[in-house]
């Protein structure tokens, strides 16, 4: 049963809520006729008053679909700031309405042509909620639970409650030991996380988000989770995250994703996206709900031509869906379940950068079935013979300096180290160089390396990957003083910050360079100079001004 395993354990759950759950919950059935002790529900006036029977009572308004009050245990959590919780900043007027089913109640949501609901399950101290966002008519980007101050505090990279200097435009904090704080400072993909939340006296309070399905950016995709300040805390599902987005919006219904109460623990991975069912919502009348006998399965029985250093995913996606899982490390195999009908590309990759891509076709109940997939040794750029290399080609900047600090401070965190500092090929040259570049902070950095005669009388291609860029921060090079390249065109990237915010994740592009071998210094004991600067004419100054992230350079032989 779905979030059994968050039940509290008290007389009341376990003995007067066990006829409902073993007779209703666990057959994954939305009849029933037993329910747990308490549970039903009322209308004060103002709100539905919803008691699922596990401790876990809960208000929705009757005029704006709003969650105004979430009671566990005699205690509430909901709430700060004189704000409900709801979708974006509030529908505002909006229909209304609630029905029982057996063990389940469901209360819908109408505001324009979106649909959002909430469900109870009978002895279950869960919220299922599900979000239908049709079109751009009405706004609705996420769902917010705002948690009431002083219920749970912590001192993580995504709360600024002890952060009061403010640096980059309202959101981004420094503390006063110089660490920064910003509730867009996850450290998490999208892909790394089931849930998010607190735990403190007892008591856990999670949202455990959806598969993302009508979401957009992939598995490797980073966006704000949860927030805290001194006025309280906030818990998100983002629908779409328009920070560093790859992908146009997509529509549709989304969801279930849970607000979950537990006794301090993790929730029940029951709960997880990849694991829940809900056979229990199949005839609730949800708009644009799809049971999983109207799904399908794409698996793949291996991928040759890997790099076992690394791991693989395989992502699908279409305009209308996305999905994803991992390639098992042993021999590549993969399966993703619960995929909507369509044509979808399938994407393999390696770390973060597309190896692979072929499109496949899914139907209703059925299973597509892939032979081993092969990767061509020419589509990791990584294969290609190189003199030198700095990091590697696996669509991150990981490795590279002050890359893992990025994806949870502000660059100018005190832990972060000098953005400055000139690079030496075999001297560790990867640790030294530094995972961001920017026009206005270390453009022009120098990379030193020596070449044999043999080397230095042949041209060479020199490439330079990148994850992202901010404004339009682009390389250019020069060698020696003596060649320098044309400015780039800026390939498409996000348009928002990104590498502020805890997100080098953009479109990975590959500028390649053909140096004559004129450039090249004829003596094998001197050092060839590569200079690096960001050219823009976009940006403002400092970490706002034009910018890029780097995945690999290297030099091909």
């Amino acid at each position: 049963m779905p979030g059994s395993a968050n039940r509290p354990v008290g007389r009341r759950a376990f003995v007067l809520g066990a006829t409902a759950a073993a007779g209703t919950a666990l057959t994954g059935t939305a009849t029933g006729t037993a329910h747990a002790a308490g549970f039903g529900w009322s209308d004060d006036g103002s709100n539905y008053v919803v008691d699922t029977g596990a401790q876990l009572v809960f208000k929705v308004s009757k005029s704006t679909g709003d969650l105004t009050s979430l009671v566990y245990r005699g205690t509430e959590y909901q709430g700060y700031g004189g704000m409900n919780s709801h979708i974006e900043s509030g529908l505002g007027a909006s229909t209304v309405s609630i029905r029982q089913s057996g063990s389940t109640i469901l209360v819908s949501v109408t505001h324009g042509t979106l649909r959002h609901y909430y469900a109870a399950r009978s002895g279950e101290n869960n919220v299922y909620l599900w979000t239908n966002k049709a079109d751009t008519s009405v706004s609705a980007t996420r769902y917010i639970v705002r948690v009431k101050k002083g219920a749970f505090l912590n001192d993580e990279p995504d709360s600024y409650t002890y952060a009061p200097t403010t640096i980059e435009a309202s959101d981004v904090f420094r503390k006063s030991d110089g660490q920064t704080r910003s509730k867009h400072y996850s450290k998490r993909r999208v892909m790394d996380y089931d849930h998010i939340g607190w735990s403190a006296g007892g008591v856990g309070l999670w949202m455990v988000r959806s598969n993302h399905e009508k979401a957009s950016g992939g598995p490797f995709y980073r966006s704000l989770l949860r927030h805290q300040s001194a006025d309280g805390g906030g818990l998100y599902e983002i629908l779409y995250y328009g920070q560093n987005q790859t992908e146009d919006q997509r529509f549709g219904l989304q969801g279930p994703y849970v607000i979950a109460f537990t006794d301090g623990g993790a929730p029940s991975s029951a709960l997880f996206p990849g694991t829940l069912t809900t056979p229990w919502a199949d005839s609730l009348g949800i708009a644009g709900y799809v049971p999983a006998s109207g799904r399908g399965k794409v698996a793949g029985v291996g991928i040759s031509g890997r790099n076992t250093a690394y791991p693989y995913t395989v992502g699908l996606a279409n305009a209308a869906a996305q999905y994803w899982g991992p390639a098992r490390a042993s021999d590549g195999f993969f399966s993703i379940p619960g995929v909507l009908p369509g044509t979808y590309t399938l994407t393999v990759y390696k770390g973060e950068l597309a190896v692979y891509t072929t499109s496949v076709s899914v139907s209703a109940g059925g299973t597509t079935t892939l032979n081993t997939i092969a990767i061509p040794s020419s589509n990791d750029p990584s294969n290609a013979s190189a003199i030198w290399r700095i990091g590697d080609w696996n669509g991150t900047p990981g490795g590279f300096k002050n890359a893992d600090l990025m994806t949870y401070a502000h660059p100018s965190d005190v832990r972060a180290a000098s953005w400055t500092g000139n690079v030496v090929i075999g001297d560790g040259e990867t640790a030294a160089f530094p995972c961001y570049l920017w026009k206005d902070v270390n453009s022009g950095i120098l990379v030193y390396f020596r070449l044999t005669a043999a080397q230095a009388a042949a041209a060479h291609t020199l490439r330079i990957g990148v994850t992202t860029a901010y404004a339009n921060g682009r390389p250019q090079v020069t060698v020696n003083d003596t060649w320098t390249s044309a400015i780039p065109s800026p390939p498409t990237q996000p348009n928002t910050r990104s590498l502020t915010n805890g997100s080098y994740r953009g479109n990975n592009h590959t500028f390649m360079y053909n140096v004559p071998a004129s450039a090249w210094k004829t003596d094998p004991s001197q050092y060839n100079v590569l200079r690096i600067d960001v050219v823009s004419g976009s940006g403002t100054t400092g970490f706002l001004s034009a910018g890029t992230a780097v995945d690999a350079i290297d030099l091909l032989a």
